[in-house]
């Protein structure tokens, strides 16, 4: 009961968490001068660069390793070496790279975004049935005819769940990225509140990230409603 009253008193205090008018007048005067948009385009720049980036690039190459077995069971310990260490941990030698500015953060968001994608591409084309390929053969189908008529569509409803955990992943990386490696974005707006010590500034703009990351996440689920998107989850 001790620990809940403080806590209590902690949310209560009118000295560390301002009120709502306060709140809403700061939201007001941060989007009134464009400080809360700029921050929030910054963001989303490095996440749509960063992720994007991570799409093109792992998907074909999953699509590689997964037709290739050999291959991916030389560089599977590789990439089961790097998979779990954490993006933040490249921060360092991200900003010893790239300097300050957008491309440490990128580098992080690809990082983040990567393996996950990579991973699903590598399982859904290794999991395709091998009599598909046998009867392009059959016919006479060229790769890139198998690539677009056979694995492509296999690959595509299998990831459409993990792009969408990505995306979300890789908005959570880019605000921790931003506390570290740049001084602009959602994420440096809450470290300048911080130092500040403007505790009004730091709930706008974790209102803002929650409300884009709501936004995200409803563009990735409309991927899930193409119909034969949905009609492969649907089988599952």
């Amino acid at each position: 009961m001790k620990v809940k009253g403080s806590m209590l008193r902690f949310f209560c205090n009118s000295d560390i968490l301002p009120d709502i008018d306060h709140i809403l007048g700061t939201f007001w005067g941060l989007l009134k001068d464009g400080t809360l948009l700029q921050h929030s385009v910054a963001s989303l720049f490095r996440v749509t660069v960063g992720f994007y980036l991570a799409v093109i690039l792992s998907i074909p190459i999953g699509i590689f390793l997964g037709r290739c077995r050999p291959v991916y069971r030389t560089l599977d310990p590789v990439i089961q070496f790097l998979r779990p260490i954490s993006p933040l941990a490249w921060a360092p030698f991200a900003i010893l790279w790239f300097g300050i500015g957008d491309m440490p953060a990128i580098f992080i968001i690809f990082f983040a975004s990567f393996f996950p994608l990579l991973i699903a591409a590598v399982k859904a084309t290794s999991s395709i049935h091998p009599m598909y390929f046998q009867v392009a053969a059959n016919l006479q189908l060229t790769r890139w005819n198998s690539f677009w008529n056979i694995i492509l569509p296999a690959v595509i409803p299998n990831i459409i769940l993990v792009i969408r955990v990505s995306m979300g992943m890789a908005w959570v990386v880019v605000v921790a990225a931003e506390m570290i490696a740049v001084k602009s974005g959602l994420g440096f707006l809450i470290i300048d509140g911080r130092n500040a010590m403007r505790m009004d500034r730091i709930l706008v703009a974790i209102a803002a990230i929650g409300v884009i990351g709501l936004i995200l996440d409803h563009i990735m689920q409309r991927l899930e409603r193409i119909e034969s998107v949905r009609w492969k989850l649907e089988q599952k």
